[in-house]
């Protein structure tokens, strides 16, 4: 496991638990507990964690994104196999709001054979993406920049989405749970994501199954605020069943 994968593990076990300790990652991990320390020295530099003795725990007030780098290349497969069958429904001449994300900034690339399209998004990422492409209508949200995630976020993100209205809003989200719904690390997106959702006609998360039965810090919106959660055939089927007609797997044969 290559060290941006397993410090993404980590981070993403730290965001259900609120701790995590480090003899316990070494063996789930299969590495020593050196590689564990300067792992945690890694995440503790990026300000995703606090160490403690003998373990680490989430920031007071601070968010625990995992760096956009290190997120991009995990479960790339299943995040494209979202974006394209999330990108099969969107129609030329649409108006779309796309998250910040690794999972929405493969729908950017998925959506690049659309024509007359009218993008809005907070990440730079998909922004400067869109921008390259020179055919599509380009609106990038002011904001706070969150550097390590190429997000914008704050009142002015806020307010700058209260102005506009979409066909589609795809949403990325750091958990999901029946119980406690669709829910974010960084209280700071919270907000914005509900103003995406607001601002939109139709409203569907796009995530990949590593992040279903897990429960972040702030919670954006409950299973009934969106339309539809759409994510990788992978999810076991006893837990895809209990989000009833609202989740949606991706098929297989939308891989072409």
């Amino acid at each position: 496991m290559q060290p941006k994968e397993r410090r993404t593990r980590i981070v993403d076990k730290l965001t259900a638990n609120g701790y995590v300790e480090a003899k316990e990652l070494a063996c789930e991990l299969d590495v020593d507990s050196s590689t564990i320390r300067r792992d945690l020295e890694s995440l503790e530099r990026d300000g995703q964690v606090q160490r403690t003795h003998g373990g680490a725990r989430s920031v007071p007030g601070v968010s625990a994104d995992v760096p956009y780098s290190a997120k991009r290349g995990v479960r790339l497969s299943a995040k494209k196999l979202i974006a394209r069958t999330a990108a099969a429904d969107v129609a030329d001449g649409a108006t779309v709001v796309l998250d910040s994300g690794s999972t929405t900034y493969e729908l950017a690339v998925a959506l690049s054979s659309r024509d007359d399209l009218t993008i809005i998004t907070n990440d730079l990422r998909i922004a400067e993406y869109v921008a390259g492409l020179r055919r599509f209508r380009l609106f990038v949200t002011g904001g706070e920049l969150i550097g390590s995630v190429y997000t914008l976020a704050g009142e002015r993100t806020v307010g700058f989405l209260h102005d506009y209205a979409a066909d589609w809003a795809f949403l990325g989200a750091d958990a999901v749970d029946v119980t406690a719904g669709i829910t974010n690390t960084n209280t700071l997106e919270v907000p914005v994501k509900r103003a995406m959702i607001a601002a939109a006609r139709r409203r569907v998360v796009v995530v990949d199954s590593s992040k279903f039965g897990q429960r972040a810090l702030a919670r954006v919106a409950g299973i009934d605020e969106v339309d539809a959660i759409l994510t990788d055939p992978e999810l076991a089927r006893d837990a895809a069943r209990s989000f009833g007609d609202r989740l949606i797997l991706a098929p297989v044969d939308a891989d072409g």
